[in-house]
């Protein structure tokens, strides 16, 4: 039986106990750091993926004045974010489903005035330049009554745009977590190889002289 004081033997357990604390947190760190490497190697390999699309983007920028002042065009585009929504069908879709094709993706609700102000000019914006290279996607968002959006665009007369829809209210929430969507409408750009040029958190008028011209610039026409 030892005759060393109890007193005398604490500061070792607590010396294991400090050198296993520091273990720790040598390994948390080391963990903190391969995060955020792996974090910033994704987001650079996005950008890597999208580089041919910063050609477009830059054509894009001094358009983006008059009725689309508002628009930001990306600096560094990279994919849109993952959303899924329902076809003129009911069936899924993904902006992936889009690849080859330039859209202007809009979020819309019935409950929004402004929305409904816009869709006039985004159903004659989709009369005027909508072909096999370009396609105004406009997906509602109203979570209740899903006959009443059809019902309103026929009312209305908007007979140009495909309805597309995601009633979930998944869309809204992916979006707003990526900063996309403060409120409604948003509207964002994906260009051919599916990367996103340019966002708008707002109304605009589409169909205007500012936004055919953007759009067409967009699309490569004279």
């Amino acid at each position: 039986m030892s005759n060393t004081p109890e007193s005398l033997k604490t500061p070792r357990s607590h010396g294991r106990f400090r050198l296993a604390g520091l273990a720790a947190l040598a390994l948390l760190g080391a963990g903190g750091a391969w995060y955020g490497f792996s974090h910033t190697g994704a987001e650079t390999a996005q950008v890597d993926e999208c580089r041919a699309s910063a050609t477009v983007a830059e054509r894009l920028e001094p358009l983006a004045k008059g009725e689309l002042a508002a628009l930001n065009v990306s600096s560094a585009p990279k994919p849109p974010p993952a959303i899924a929504f329902n076809g003129p069908e009911g069936q899924g879709l993904s902006l992936s489903d889009f690849k080859g094709k330039t859209i202007l993706v809009n979020l819309w609700a019935t409950w929004c005035v402004p929305c409904r102000e816009e869709m006039p000019a985004l159903d004659r914006l989709q009369a005027e330049l909508g072909a096999a290279d370009f396609e105004v996607v406009a997906i509602n968002v109203d979570t209740r009554n899903p006959e009443k959006p059809r019902a309103w665009l026929q009312e209305n007369g908007i007979q140009n745009l495909a309805y597309y829809a995601e009633p979930r209210g998944k869309l809204l929430q992916v979006l707003q977590k990526s900063g996309h969507v403060v409120g409604l409408p948003t509207t964002f750009v994906v260009d051919a190889s599916g990367c996103e040029v340019a966002l708008l958190k707002g109304p605009a008028e589409w169909a205007s002289p500012d936004a055919l011209a953007f759009v067409r610039a967009a699309l490569g026409r004279p």
